[in-house]
């Protein structure tokens, strides 16, 4: 399967970076999805369009058997990319900055690698989109297991590029591997006035002073120490002028968690931190939404995928993941079939290329690497 995958590679190239020179954002995938179809039906591989807006769901196999699904996301991020290559983003201020541009070449290359085998059973693959999208109601991921595309499917796999990563190491690990992505947006409220008569007004500012450490006593003081979690304040923003007090200050941030008890109790925590407001006579507004959930790997999924790319890498070339708090919406395609998410390593030289930065790249020469172990897994447990 290696050896197969191998010979796809400038075909793989050529597909992540067709998609990278043309990104598109959520929901708005329709030239993504024309090409992915495109592709498809060059291969005559069966396919649904319209899935979850813009997804595609394709189908192999004769359907005499289990059902199981592999998963490609395909949107890209609002930034406007630095890098001068020759397959840079022609799409002003949009940008595969994450890798789904690799993820969907990838699954492309196991529906040629399977697309003529003899498969007992069925294959979903899940070209998924808006991964991106934050809140609930945004998530591709969400939306393909409303309308039931994994109603039937038994087993799941899904992976990640990492620019960060050694390339060509997959990392894999059973229980948790991505954090619960929670947000919030909040407003401490006073009463404004003259900067120089504090005693005539509530300064939302003073208030704010009070809350804030107790938001970021949460975790430290109130959370098991054994557990992980993260409160982060990204925003604050008030006031007009040096010599008013403003009326209110507005915050906003972000909640990570990997157990739902400790979930549970950030987001109690910090509608008792806000609270401080209101005992001190002033007031409060919060919302704090729960987003995608924690990505929880199958211990058999598991089992599955990292036995495959132990055969074809070679034991030295598969690690232990370590938990991200990074969130994932493949977590509801994990919490509706048994899941089993792994990372592909695919770093470029010394030059740092985080994820969601607009120097982003990765190493093309994994591609053929993720579809051979997706390939070899989904074939070895159809024929088990």
């Amino acid at each position: 399967m290696l050896d197969r995958a191998k010979r796809l590679q400038p075909k793989l190239v050529m597909y992540r970076r067709h998609i990278h020179a043309n990104p598109e954002l959520g929901f708005q995938e329709f030239k993504t999805s024309q090409y992915v179809s495109d592709q498809l039906t060059a291969l005559g591989v069966e396919h649904q369009r319209g899935v979850a807006k813009t997804g595609i769901v394709a189908v192999l196999g004769n359907g005499n058997g289990p059902t199981i699904g592999l998963r490609a996301d395909m949107d890209a991020l609002p930034l406007t990319e630095n890098n001068d290559t020759s397959y840079k983003s022609q799409t002003p201020g949009v940008m595969h900055a994450c890798g789904h541009d690799a993820h969907t070449a990838i699954l492309l290359g196991v529906a040629e690698l399977l697309a003529k085998e003899e498969i007992n059973g069925t294959i979903k693959l899940l070209f998924q989109p808006s991964e991106e999208g934050g809140a609930d109601d945004r998530s591709g991921g969400k939306l393909m297991v409303e309308e039931g595309a994994l109603d039937d499917v038994e087993m799941v796999w899904g992976l990640h590029v990492g620019s960060g990563e050694t390339s060509g190491i997959v990392a894999v690990a059973d229980g948790p591997v991505t954090a619960a992505a929670d947000s919030f947006v909040g407003s401490v409220m006073g009463v404004g006035g003259h900067g120089a008569f504090p005693h005539r007004s509530l300064d939302p500012i003073w208030l704010a002073s009070q809350v804030l450490p107790a938001i970021y006593g949460i975790i430290p003081r109130r959370v098991d120490p054994t557990k992980k979690a993260v409160i982060t304040v990204g925003t604050i923003h008030a006031g007009t002028a040096n010599n008013i007090i403003p009326m209110k200050v507005d915050m906003t941030g972000t909640i990570r968690s990997f157990e739902e008890d400790v979930r549970a109790q950030l987001h109690a925590g910090l509608e008792q931190a806000f609270s401080i407001a209101k005992a001190m006579g002033g007031d409060y507004v919060l919302e704090h939404p729960y987003g995608y959930p924690a990505t929880v790997n199958d211990k058999d999924a598991v089992r599955h995928i990292r036995s495959a790319a132990e055969d074809l890498l070679g034991k030295d070339h598969v690690v232990e993941a370590h938990p991200m708090m990074a969130g994932e919406d493949f977590a509801y395609m994990a919490r509706k079939s048994r899941g089993g998410f792994i990372a592909l390593g695919a770093a470029i030289g010394d030059k740092p290329r985080p994820h969601h930065h607009p120097d982003f790249d990765i190493d093309e020469s994994v591609l053929h690497i993720g579809a051979a172990v997706m390939a070899e897994t989904v074939r070895r447990y159809l024929g088990k």
